[in-house]
């Protein structure tokens, strides 16, 4: 069977520095699955065309990335429930009779890298959430599931965060706070899944929100997690308790890879060589 019969995609803008082909070959020969994966630039005016294309083509599977995680949701047929839960997808797969499943691994890729990777065990812990888009959804639901004690919300819109907080429908255990308001709170994570990275910006967050039992976990890796390791650092977090988002990124593509192929590959010797370089 050709390559061209198993060809996978993953669709952003810009994508042209996107890791995801990289691993999903990787996982593709551990694994002695023949495929192709590609990185697809579409302009948001044309993400709509772009994938119906691609599928309409043969296309097998696709991820999708920054900007078009909503749009991928809205184009949908049929969604999951960890889509739903987000709002948004990263994962498209094509059914039987031309229609669409929308699919999100953000949560599930979060959740086994920081337990399985990095051994934190999140039940009973206090956690804040920093953030409110698609990614800090799915983490949100995530963490939940996961058995935390409790957790925090805080967005610079505020009224974002309370979405969240009022979807997951547990004012005990999920509530919101202002960002200035975390004054005199401690937390035992502390979760960036905002796009100060990427954007530019400072954390100016009450250091006292952190001690040194403290773990800090940025979704972004590499540069875009400096800012706030940087942040986390000084505040009181020891370094080696710092994680950024690599792993959760070599997880969320394992889980559309067995979402697509049916297996699961072995994530740790593909983490191991990304983590050489970032």
């Amino acid at each position: 069977m050709s390559a061209e019969a198993h060809r996978f995609a993953v669709f952003g803008h810009p994508i042209a520095h996107s890791l995801s082909p990289e691993i999903h070959q990787a996982f593709a020969e551990q694994l002695g699955i023949r495929l192709s994966y590609e990185t697809i630039d579409a302009a948001p005016a044309d993400f709509d065309a772009a994938v119906r294309g691609f599928f309409r083509d043969g296309g097998l599977g696709a991820n999708v990335t920054l900007p078009h995680k909503n749009a991928a949701f809205a184009l949908a047929t049929a969604r999951t429930d960890a889509a739903t839960r987000a709002g948004a997808a990263n994962t498209l797969t094509p059914l039987v009779g031309g229609g669409i499943q929308a699919h999100n691994t953000d949560g599930s890729g979060f959740v086994r890298d920081i337990t399985e990777r990095h051994g934190f065990d999140l039940r009973g812990h206090d956690a804040l959430l920093l953030g409110a888009g698609g990614a800090a959804k799915a983490v949100a639901w995530a963490l939940m599931d996961a058995g935390v004690k409790t957790l925090t919300i805080v967005n610079r819109t505020p009224e974002r965060a309370d979405e969240i907080a009022d979807a997951i429908g547990e004012p005990a255990r999920c509530h919101t706070r202002y960002w200035d308001g975390l004054e005199g709170e401690c937390f035992d994570l502390v979760v960036n899944a905002t796009s100060i990275g990427v954007t530019g910006g400072d954390f100016d967050l009450p250091m006292s929100i952190v001690q040194d039992h403290s773990t800090a976990y940025d979704l972004c890796y590499g540069a875009a997690a400096a800012g706030f390791k940087g942040w986390a650092v000084a505040a009181g977090v020891r370094p080696d308790w710092f994680r950024d988002g690599l792993g959760m990124l070599v997880e969320q593509a394992a889980d559309a890879f067995e979402r697509w192929h049916g297996q699961r590959p072995d994530t740790d010797p593909v983490y191991a060589q990304l983590r050489q370089r970032f």
